[in-house]
Formats: structure tokens, C-alpha cells, sequence
């Protein structure tokens, strides 16, 4: 049985595109992480990415002392001692890194969210888009795809552009990789659309409104499309400031709420679809 009072805890993101885990000391240093990609059974994509981020902090199972989860999946993290609200997830790991309030947008696989944090660490309202405009970060990825370029190039591309972009306007993430094609067949360049793509993520974050003096982002938009924030941030006419390591934030904050409610054993098993035990 782990020590409660054990120094390190883990959390679980698990997102529509990618499954986070990191595992941090109770100071918030982070010992291990891992991201995989969000795949056929939700437990068993948890399950392998905190066993990986064990790995990484050379850390076992029964050292922690808890396991936080959150995000799309979080009822499906094994061995969870605490689930923590998405937004509120990041949040608290937003204000770690940034001891003040700020307006956070989380812009991630699925649909962003626009965060007040108050100077205490607070979540004091969160905005959401609406249902037929999410997945933006999933938009991105097939968009890249349609554009033949891996989706870790598609800011080269963009930038290419040289500021020339085809419109993509479309506000759902289906619809708008139709529109890609269009614009191809219509005689635009790749260069121009997959800047269209990136200015079209960032009008729907900016439409959400009320973005006040800090913005901080995090979520997966940041980690792999810069050139969002980049379309953000001259849109808004605010400098907007990326978190450390923005895709773990929802992970680390989980893992901060699980030292604040140091519950029973984490105990991870894992069952496919017709019950049977895995790990």
C-alpha cells in the first residue's frame, strides 16, 4: 500500500487527440512525463501513458501519493484518487507556473475554453464554444493531412505563406476540411490555405470575448501550432504567453489536486470490452 504522505503524485489527461501523464514532486518539479496518442480503449491509453511517465521519474506505482485525473476521459483513468474539472485542472496548473490572474485559453484537440483565474489561483468562470465549432486542435491535424505535410510542419507551411491566406471559415471542424479541399480545387496554394487554417483557430478562440490583460495559453494548440498564438495575438492586439510545456498543464494541475485530496490506494487495473482484466 503507497504512502500517503508520499511526496510525488501523478495526473491524467486524457484528451481527444492525446492521453498526458506526468508525475511531479509536492514542490511541482516534474519527474516524468509521457504523451500518446488517444486510441481504441480509453483505460488502456491512461494505463500505458502513466505507466510511461513512471517510467520517466524512475518512480513505482505504490510511491504515490495519488493519482489526479481529468479531461475528455478522465472516468476512465484506472486508480484515480481524485477527478478534477478540465478547465479548473488548468487552471491550477496555469497558476503555478504564473502566480497571478490571468485570462487562460485552453486551445486543445477539442474545444477551447476561455479561463478567468483570479490572483488566487481560482477558476472564476470558464467560456466554451459552441458544439458545432469544436475540435479545433482535430481540424489542424486532418488539415495538415489534406495538405500532405505532417502536422508539426503546417506553421512552416503557413508561414510560407508570406501573410497571403485562402478563407476558411467555416465553424464546424468537419465542414472546414471540406473547405480545404475547395480552396485547393478553387486554384489556392497549400502555403495559402494552412495559413487560412491557423487564422481560422484563431478567430473562433478570439469570438469567445472577454480576453483581458495577461493571456496565457495552454493545450495542445500550443504545444505543436505556434502559429495560432502568433494569429491570436495579432488579432487581439495583447501579447499572449505560452505555458511551459502547454500540453501538460491539465495533467500537472491534475496532479497537484491529487496531494490536496490524498485519498485511498491507486490501484490500476485495466479491463477490456467484455470485462476481462488486462493489467
Amino acid at each position: 500500500m503507497p504512502d500517503n504522505s508520499s511526496g510525488i503524485a501523478a495526473g491524467v489527461d486524457v484528451g481527444t487527440e492525446c492521453v498526458k501523464a506526468v508525475v511531479i514532486t509536492d514542490a511541482g518539479r516534474t519527474l516524468g512525463r509521457s504523451v500518446l496518442p488517444t486510441r481504441g480503449y480509453f483505460q488502456v491509453c491512461a494505463y500505458e501513458a502513466l505507466t510511461a511517465a513512471l517510467h520517466d521519474a524512475g518512480s513505482r506505482l505504490k510511491e504515490l501519493a495519488g493519482v489526479g485525473a481529468t479531461g475528455f476521459g478522465m472516468a476512465s483513468v484506472p486508480g484515480a484518487t481524485v477527478t478534477v474539472m478540465e478547465s479548473a485542472a488548468h487552471a491550477r496548473g496555469a497558476f503555478h507556473h504564473m502566480p497571478h490572474a490571468m485570462t487562460l485559453a485552453n486551445i486543445g484537440g477539442g474545444d477551447p475554453h476561455v479561463i478567468a483565474v483570479d490572483a488566487t489561483g481560482g477558476q472564476t468562470g470558464a467560456r466554451g464554444m459552441r458544439r458545432c465549432a469544436v475540435g479545433v486542435g482535430s481540424f489542424l491535424t486532418l488539415a495538415a493531412r489534406r495538405l500532405d505535410v505532417g502536422a508539426a510542419q503546417l506553421d512552416e507551411l503557413a508561414d510560407a505563406a508570406a501573410g497571403d491566406a485562402a478563407v476558411v471559415t467555416s465553424y464546424c471542424s468537419v465542414f472546414s476540411a471540406s473547405e480545404v479541399l475547395e480552396r485547393l480545387r478553387e486554384g489556392a496554394t497549400r502555403e495559402q490555405v494552412a495559413l487560412g487554417c491557423v487564422r481560422s483557430v484563431a478567430q473562433r478562440v478570439l469570438e469567445l470575448g472577454s480576453f483581458t490583460d495577461p493571456v496565457v495559453v495552454s493545450g495542445g494548440v500550443a504545444e505543436y501550432f505556434p502559429g495560432v498564438l502568433r494569429a491570436l495575438e495579432s488579432l487581439l492586439g495583447l501579447r499572449v504567453t505560452t505555458l511551459p510545456e502547454p500540453i501538460y498543464t491539465g495533467a500537472f494541475g491534475a496532479a497537484l489536486a491529487a496531494f490536496s485530496e490524498r485519498g485511498g490506494r491507486p490501484v490500476l487495473r485495466v479491463v477490456d470490452h467484455a470485462g476481462g482484466a488486462l493489467y
